[in-house]
């Protein structure tokens, strides 16, 4: 199968870059997510990469006819409209499996965002898990992944270590990428 994506990644033009930790828990961000062909070419080069990883995806993705396809594909359906406690169930998915590499795109949308949604922070910071940094970057047509980042609870010293490692990663449309930075709640 990794030869197989690496074949179809490379006929479009793609590469994949890096190797991934040797770790059995940890959050995946991948960014920027600026497109409908982050999550093709995101699958391809976690093939490539022969990692087995989860994804949270908007509960109405799991319906028929193509549910059975998100779900083959490691697909968690949630539901935003009722996010209650979803950083504690999922915190608590990485206390009881041995293994669980979860991947998130902390923009949350292909939109352009002024901030990033800290769930990502929030789930590795309550399940004790490092985060894995992987990318898109359209300029060089590569995908890949990181550094694998401890996180320290302070938020601007973590957000200064993940906005340096993305500031010269382009998503295919550069011009949503999101902030990296997380809202203010104390307006």
């Amino acid at each position: 199968m990794a030869a197989w994506a690496r074949w179809l990644l490379g006929c479009a033009g793609w590469r994949v870059a890096g190797t991934a930790p040797k770790v059995p828990r940890c959050v995946v961000v991948f960014a920027p997510h600026t497109s409908n062909w982050d999550f093709p070419l995101l699958l391809l080069a976690r093939s490539a990469l022969e990692l087995r990883s989860s994804y949270l995806g908007k509960h109405t993705l799991f319906r028929p006819p193509y549910g059975w396809l998100f779900r083959a594909l490691g697909g968690i359906p949630v539901n935003r409209s009722d996010a209650h406690h979803l950083v504690e169930q999922i915190a608590n998915e990485f206390k009881v499996r041995d293994r669980l590499w979860l991947a998130m795109a902390p923009e949350g949308t292909r939109t352009k965002t002024d901030h990033w949604k800290s769930g990502f922070y929030r789930i590795a910071l309550a399940a004790g898990v490092p985060v894995l940094l992987s990318y898109i970057d359209a300029g060089r047509k590569e995908c890949g992944v990181g550094p694998l980042l401890e996180l320290t609870g302070d938020e601007e010293r973590d957000l200064a270590r993940i906005r340096e490692f993305y500031a010269d990663k382009r998503g295919i449309h550069p011009e949503l990428a999101g902030d990296i930075r997380f809202q203010d709640h104390r307006a």
